[in-house]
């Protein structure tokens, strides 16, 4: 044991097994709130849902709960264009729903993954609308990428930018439209 700071290499007795992490051997089930079980008959799946389904995924075996984006978004995109990474959609449920969800899974010894997908925003982001405001070449303006022609990113495996994407901007001469094109961490 060590009382002062040190590596993990120093602290361990060499006569305790090291156990595998948790995901190694986990089985994990990857579901979309949405589409998974509707508590409230509108049709949309919800937190209340997925809670009164744990017990079920329990019985399957499953070991961890893979969320797909459950976000606000106006689902462009599935949900990854997410509009608030700090809400929950509103046809999922609360963020109260949410925590009971974590709680009742937790409860059972199910772990939760949530998918956050930092580099994808909707038009609708407090992100998106200060670069689309900014100066071109600014900080704000250049964490996303523009083009005046979606023909310009067409390679990169990107979805076409919709008219919803493609808006006229303050900064930019009047008539010339700049498309948003998502900034993906694997370009090269």
């Amino acid at each position: 044991m060590c009382a002062r700071r040190c590596n993990v290499e120093e602290s361990r007795d060499e006569t305790e097994p090291t156990a595998a992490p948790w995901y190694k051997d986990a089985i994990i089930y990857e579901l979309y709130a949405r589409s998974f079980f509707d508590s409230n008959g509108d049709g949309i799946g919800d937190f209340p849902g997925l809670t009164e389904k744990l017990d079920y995924l329990q019985d399957l075996g499953v070991t961890a709960v893979w969320l797909l984006p459950y976000y606000p978004s106006p689902l462009k995109d599935g949900g990854y264009d997410i509009a608030d990474f700090k809400r929950v959609h509103p046809d999922y449920g609360t963020l109260g729903d949410f925590k009971t969800f974590v709680r009742e899974a937790h409860q059972r010894g199910l772990k939760v993954i949530t998918e956050l997908v930092l580099n994808h925003t909707s038009d609708e982001h407090p992100w998106f609308r200060r670069a689309e405001q900014a100066e071109p070449g600014s900080r704000e303006r250049n964490f996303y990428v523009w083009s005046d022609t979606p023909e310009r990113y067409r390679d990169a495996g990107l979805p076409q930018p919709s008219p919803r994407h493609c808006r006229r901007s303050r900064s930019e001469r009047p008539g010339k439209k700049s498309c948003l094109a998502r900034r993906e961490t694997s370009w090269s």
